[in-house]
């Protein structure tokens, strides 16, 4: 979620970046994926074994390191490129990337998930909207960390036109990138925005620690659904544990997710983990109607666990089958979200825990200090402990979600 604010005109820019090459492996499944050469020569070079096939999903490799827990950071809400036109929007994404690696460097996760809402389309005027994912994901890039991302309301919403630009001194100089690009006559660009499937494309094609998926075409509209499997350190053909991310909806077209994601989760899941033997942890964006069932109505008491409960919960438009498919999944662990910039709170429900993680960038509505959700999974005593660092270093609202 997003609030839009008002400045006076300046000019929007556009930020290049500099892309790098994965040093670690990771093991995709998904079923509209390719295998990373760099990762399946390393994995098989190194370790001689041959490629584990799962049901119709290739194989990338990707294991915990040896005598550590295996460290998640999660990213929400980060809103970049919001007011671009403005002095405010760019100083907000300056100080976003400083939360992020204020964090990345104290907590030193092993993995990064951008949860959503990486950028405030609404507030980007031309088709360079990629530009400004590729700044929010620079500082988990540069440290060599492996992140993968999924989408939020925000993501691809059309292009707002602010009120304010219609008065003097009205509209102010766009610059556009060179390449690509629709012309609207002799001078300036198209307004038109980038669209899931794009912004999927250019972060796969031009980061080799990106360990995103466009998901299985089937799932249209919808584009971020795909499932990574962490694996033993010393086996990566032995899962320890399985990450399902999940396209929420929003922007382009309704907050949902369908009967058609539903069913590709359960036929997933039961391919590659039967007996629900190993545990399964569930990244979107858009908090379903479950979340408001368990929601606090006063700060945040026990079984819950959190610092902040300011809002209530913006749920999905509709239920389409998700939650009754987890909840009969005893691997199925917890569901992580953002989108409410208010909430931090992690609450039991049935078998599983629905979390809340933190709002951690600069842009968006909300003046509740920045943090970032940490997950930790120890694979000697198959726990899953969770809990918020804040951009001050303080820590809190640790719980245990199995």
């Amino acid at each position: 979620m997003s609030a839009l604010r008002t400045a006076a005109p300046a000019t929007i820019m556009v930020i290049h970046s500099v892309f790098s090459v994965s040093m670690l492996c990771f093991h995709l499944l998904s079923t509209a994926s390719s295998i990373h050469p760099q990762c399946e020569h390393r994995c098989h070079g190194l370790q001689g074994h041959r490629s584990l096939a799962l049901r119709g999903s290739p194989e990338k490799c990707l294991r915990a390191r040896s005598g550590r827990p295996y460290k998640i950071a999660l990213f929400a809400d980060l809103h970049f490129g919001e007011n671009a036109w403005t002095d405010w929007g760019p100083r907000q994404d300056v100080n976003s990337i400083g939360v992020m690696s204020t964090i990345l460097d104290k907590e030193s996760p092993d993995f990064v998930v951008y949860l959503g809402d990486v950028i405030t389309a609404n507030n980007i005027p031309v088709a360079n909207a990629s530009s400004y994912w590729d700044q929010a994901i620079s500082p988990t890039r540069t440290r060599g960390i492996p992140w993968a991302s999924v989408f939020g309301n925000h993501d691809d919403a059309p292009f707002v036109w602010p009120l304010e630009w219609f008065s003097a001194p009205g509209i102010p100089q766009v610059h556009c990138p060179d390449a690509n690009l629709s012309f609207s006559g002799e001078e300036g660009c198209s307004f038109s925005g980038t669209q899931r499937a794009q912004l999927m494309k250019v972060e796969i094609e031009q980061n080799a620690l990106s360990y995103s998926s466009s998901g299985h075409k089937d799932l249209w509209p919808s584009i971020s659904n795909y499932v990574l499997q962490v694996s033993m350190p010393d086996d990566p053909t032995t899962p320890i544990m399985y990450m399902y991310f999940l396209d929420s909806g929003g922007g382009s077209y309704p907050e949902v997710v369908s009967n058609s994601q539903a069913e590709w989760f359960r036929h997933q899941s039961e391919g590659i983990n039967p007996d629900s033997r190993i545990p399964e942890l569930i990244f979107w964006h858009v908090p379903s109607k479950a979340y408001a069932g368990v929601a606090p109505w006063f700060g945040v008491r026990k079984p819950c666990v959190g610092s902040i409960n300011k809002e209530k919960v913006a749920s999905q438009e509709a239920e389409f089958g998700i939650m009754e498919i987890l909840e009969r999944r005893p691997s199925v662990k917890a569901v992580f979200v953002g989108h409410n910039h208010g909430l931090d709170w992690c609450c039991p429900y049935k078998k599983l825990w629905l979390c809340f993680a933190r709002h951690t960038g600069y842009g968006g509505y909300g003046n509740w200090a920045r943090g970032v959700r940490i997950i930790e999974f120890n694979q000697q005593t198959s726990s899953i402990r969770s809990w918020i660092r804040m951009e001050n270093n303080d820590v809190h609202s640790e719980v245990v979600l199995s």
